[in-house]
């Protein structure tokens, strides 16, 4: 243990020396798409087998579980990867409206927007002749500037990840895990499939998935892999239940045999 720990303070000393603070402070901004994946994931596995379960507590054959699957996983996948590629290019939109907008403030108002910065730097614990420096120094760069009062003042990041890796990593991740629940079916077909056998292996494999993905999240948020695989696979359940109870209900209408 002792040597585990003198290990890390060996390295994190190596990475703040002044030249590999420099080297990292230089590269480019390195984005995580974790918020993809498991968003696209968990919504691709829930959604697929709430079909599943639906098509069940219904009583229809295990072809239209196939069929409605499927279709779910291409079509809903795609809304989502679409729907996450434009809300995170829209955030980008929204930084270049709010950058022009103070490009023109400091054009208009220079005063106005230099008091800002003071302000700012006033609550920072900034005070007298350090302050004015702080104001002098920001304020002569116009690019600098601009930044400062995008971060402070607006709050906004000022590097966002790209809308198409966000778009395709939500996509991969819902159609590749949320095809877990249809992977008992789809390995009988052209078979005379018996319908609940494939739905017990589908709640086996579909409560594998959920744990994996949440065990996958708790590793990268430093949250116990138990818990984060639980709390996963009770959100799942939960989904799958309702909609189970509502396959249920739907098969007395209307003499529904599909």
């Amino acid at each position: 243990m002792a040597s585990n720990t003198s290990k890390h303070s060996t390295e994190l000393a190596a990475d703040h020396t002044p030249d590999a603070i420099q080297q990292r402070l230089k590269a480019p901004a390195k984005h995580s798409y974790l918020r993809d994946f498991i968003y696209g994931a968990i919504d691709g596995t829930v959604t697929t087998f709430a079909v599943v379960c639906a098509v069940e507590g219904a009583g229809w054959s295990a072809k239209i579980a196939v069929i409605l699957g499927v279709a779910n996983l291409i079509a809903d996948g795609f809304s989502m990867g679409a729907g996450n590629f434009l809300g995170t290019r829209a955030e980008r939109q929204l930084l270049n409206r709010a950058r022009r907008q103070e490009e023109h403030h400091i054009a208009t108002i220079p005063e106005g927007e230099r008091e800002e910065i003071r302000q700012i730097f006033a609550d920072k614990g900034f005070s007298g002749k350090d302050l004015d420096r702080a104001v002098e120094i920001i304020t002569s760069d116009p690019d600098q500037w601009v930044d400062t009062m995008l971060r402070e003042e607006l709050g906004l990041a000022l590097h966002g990840p790209s809308p198409l890796r966000a778009a395709i990593t939500t996509f991969g991740a819902f159609v590749i895990v949320g095809l877990v629940p249809l992977l008992a079916y789809l390995l009988q077909v052209g078979a005379e499939i018996e319908t609940s056998k494939a739905f017990v292996w589908s709640v086996i494999l579909t409560g594998l998935a959920f744990f994996a993905v949440g065990t996958i999240k708790g590793r990268f948020v430093e949250q116990h892999w138990l818990i984060a695989g639980l709390e996963t696979l009770g959100i799942g359940a939960l989904a799958a239940g309702m909609s189970y109870v509502l396959g249920m209900m739907l098969s007395g209408i209307g003499g529904l045999t599909l």
